[in-house]
């Protein structure tokens, strides 16, 4: 996998993770890292080469500054040519730093948000290469595209 392409896919735990794992089969001709912030023996069994990153949001603001830290030093480390996330702020991060390093990015919003991007999608997708929404409704056809959902 010398001259494979890299991909950092990060997802914070939970339904986030969920969804970052249903679309990971189109990472098998990849080198891939992952970033979480809970691994899991699961997870572990998935590939050695994955990281934990604290766990961080609005109401938790004082960890966000470790926290973009850890993923921005993960970004500068593994170089991926991609950086795609299902969410939430640790992925916000890593498209952030990916963007930085001249990644490719992409957001996939979480399927709970069906009224409104989520707010690191909001983030995200001012700056990502492709956004993409699980609603229709929330596709404006111009930065935030529609697909099909993950569930």
């Amino acid at each position: 996998m010398q001259d494979s392409k890299k991909i950092l896919a990060v997802a914070s735990a939970g339904g986030h993770w969920t969804q970052l794992m249903l679309i990971s089969n189109a990472f098998t001709n990849f080198d891939v890292h992952y970033a979480t912030t809970d691994i899991n023996k699961s997870a572990l069994e998935l590939d050695p080469k994955i990281s934990s990153v604290p766990d961080a949001d609005l109401s938790k603001k004082f960890k966000l500054l470790p926290l973009a830290l850890q993923m921005f030093l993960i970004v500068f480390k593994s170089q991926p040519n991609i950086v795609i996330s299902t969410g939430a702020a640790p992925g916000f991060f890593a498209v952030l730093a990916g963007k930085l390093i001249g990644a490719k990015t992409i957001w996939v919003d979480s399927l709970a948000n069906y009224s409104t991007l989520s707010v690191s999608g909001q983030y995200a997708s001012k700056f990502c290469d492709l956004c993409l929404t699980q609603w229709p409704n929330l596709a404006d056809d111009k930065k935030v595209e529609y697909f099909g959902s993950l569930l």
